[in-house]
């Protein structure tokens, strides 16, 4: 089915688009909720207006929406939960948390839908973000830590991990480097 986005959809276009869609996805979801209307010609001759309608919506959400944009940006939110030896929780941190807690700190509703992470099961940092508009998707920062201890020593750790890591990467490469020129100064040796 073909149908023409009447309001920016995510994932699937913006206002003003032509898009071809599951008959059910059309019919059931995108038609209903006034998203679209089908590709027919008078439809197609409306084009330009929606796309203009649009764009002035579009400025007008993301205006207001700046300031809690940057708010957002600023923000670390932080978890306290059980967790196992290795670092593995006894659960998940979900988007539900995460948009729960965000809407304590910042006052302005955040639904679940509009969080883009994946469920947390480990300590650590990590970074979400959520969808304000299709053009502000702020970034922030969670932390994880467990029952007990504090938020720091997470963080501490964290930052001792990557360096851990990075050390590590330094040297895997050196001992790459180093078998590859080994053979390279044997080989005209043995063909002598």
């Amino acid at each position: 089915m073909k149908v023409l986005l009447i309001k920016d959809v995510y994932k699937l276009g913006r206002a003003g688009d032509i898009k071809k869609v599951a008959d059910g996805y059309g019919r059931n979801f995108l038609l209903p909720q006034a998203l679209a209307v089908l590709a027919t010609e008078g439809a197609m001759k409306q084009i330009q207006r929606i796309k203009g309608q649009a764009e002035v919506r579009r400025t007008e959400q993301n205006s207001e929406l700046k300031g809690l944009a940057d708010q957002i940006a600023g923000v670390t939110l932080t978890f306290a939960a059980k967790a196992g030896e290795t670092g593995k929780l006894y659960g998940s941190i979900t988007t539900g948390d995460v948009a729960t807690a965000l809407q304590e700190q910042t006052r302005f509703e955040v639904k679940r839908q509009q969080m883009e992470m994946q469920p947390i099961r480990n300590l650590g940092e990590f970074k979400a973000r959520i969808r304000l508009t299709m053009d502000l998707v702020p970034e922030f920062k969670i932390i994880v830590h467990r029952e007990g201890e504090s938020a720091e020593s997470v963080t501490e750790a964290a930052h001792a991990a990557d360096a851990q890591a990075k050390d590590d990467a330094k040297e895997e490469k050196k001992r790459a480097r180093k078998a590859k020129e080994e053979p390279k100064a044997e080989e005209p040796a043995s063909a002598e």
